[in-house]
């Protein structure tokens, strides 16, 4: 499904086949994006080179539940999404015995309940490093120039790991801590978007057993 999605958006041709981890190499490319703006100053000023915007889109590894651990395809899930400005997770909502689910039964909701916790507990590890090494530097090593930033790591963990929620999810950090953040990058940082997948079925009937599931009170 996934791949089958990047196939086409990007008029690609990678392997799209029925089996868990069937995309173990991330599979990567260039979409143009379409600008009327763009072609009429080219026509206008008509330039020697031309660079369009474009859009970089990798589909890389399903992920599964223990991913943060080493599970799966885990570990370079995690590092190729972390070179990722924003992620489009797909979720799968129809039923088809022929089509295999690495859970065994088709649930949308469980499963981006999976990723997001696979994400919070990836950033949960990244955090205590950092901030180990901030309170031997800043606090036991009297470094006032990093300890603004030990105490806003000592916040992120705070909302992270004790709260269990997403980077994302607070709507409230400052121009200093966003700072901080874009220095580590954390995974529950990145912009998500998610796509929901029908059967052809559902889709002409606009009728399926997860209509009723509350998706923007879910993930806002």
């Amino acid at each position: 499904i996934k791949s089958t999605f990047f196939n086409v958006l990007t008029k690609s041709e990678a392997a799209a086949e029925n089996f868990p981890f069937c995309t173990i190499d991330p599979n990567e490319s260039r979409v143009p994006i379409p600008d009327e703006r763009y072609d009429f100053l080219s026509q206008y000023h008509k330039p020697v080179s031309k660079v369009p915007a474009f859009l970089n889109v990798v589909d890389i590894a399903g992920l599964v539940k223990g991913a943060h651990a080493g599970q799966g395809l885990g570990n370079a899930f995690l590092s190729h999404i972390s070179a990722c400005d924003a992620i489009f997770h797909m979720t799968r909502a129809f039923e088809d015995e022929d089509i295999i689910h690495v859970e065994g039964c088709v649930d949308p909701v469980r499963d981006i309940e999976i990723i997001h916790e696979e994400l919070r507990m990836k950033d949960e590890e990244m955090i205590g490093p950092i901030i180990d090494k901030l309170e031997k530097t800043a606090v036991r090593g009297g470094d006032k120039k990093l300890k603004p930033e030990y105490d806003i790591m000592c916040k992120i963990k705070s909302w992270v790991v004790d709260e269990k929620k997403h980077v994302r999810y607070y709507l409230e950090w400052n121009d200093k801590e966003i700072e901080v953040l874009n220095k580590y990058l954390f995974l529950t940082s990145k912009p998500m978007i998610y796509l929901v997948n029908l059967s052809e079925k559902d889709y002409i009937r606009k009728k399926n057993k997860c209509q009723d599931i509350p998706w923007c009170l879910l993930f806002p």
